[in-house]
């Protein structure tokens, strides 16, 4: 689908807006906060502050403006006020964003406070190998390469 300078426009500002979140919330301590205390303060920051909507409220029943997997969580955790966000967790935060009928939709890994080594290790790798999987996709390019790119990466994880 071939999009206007116009439409293009109006995707990159739901695309620096969603940013704007992360921006926000990297400015935060998440320490102490439940992942619900997260999400309803994301909510607020884009609809009061950008006059957005969180484009994953509402969709198929779903409640919240962002998922928040903790630790184990692998992806797509739910919100909850009562998983406490403390010192050595990792958590990703997943947000999408609507604004002039475009939708962003990114996520964040963040380190809340002290953590393990090991655990900084695993989140170092995990981004290079994300990069070197990106740096492969290219025209004419197979899904395979990419895939490829990020498993070669020679890591120790822990």
């Amino acid at each position: 689908m071939i999009k206007r300078l116009e439409e293009i426009a109006l995707m990159a500002e739901s695309g620096r807006l969603l940013a704007s979140v992360f921006t926000h919330l990297d400015s935060l301590d998440l320490a102490g906060m439940s992942t619900m205390q997260v999400n309803d303060l994301v909510d607020h920051y884009i609809v009061d502050s950008l006059g957005a909507r969180p484009a994953s409220k509402g969709q198929y029943g779903y409640a919240y403006a962002l998922n928040a997997s903790r630790n184990q969580v692998v992806c797509h955790g739910v919100p909850s006020g009562t998983e406490i966000l403390q010192g050595g967790d990792i958590v990703n935060l997943d947000i999408t964003l609507e604004k002039n009928g475009y939708i962003a939709d990114s996520s964040k890994t963040y380190l809340v406070g002290e953590v393990p080594p090991s655990a900084r290790r695993l989140v170092q790798a995990t981004y290079e190998a994300m990069w070197k999987g990106i740096r492969a996709v290219r025209p004419g390019a197979r899904l395979g390469d990419g895939t490829h790119g990020a498993d070669a990466l020679p890591h120790c994880l822990v």
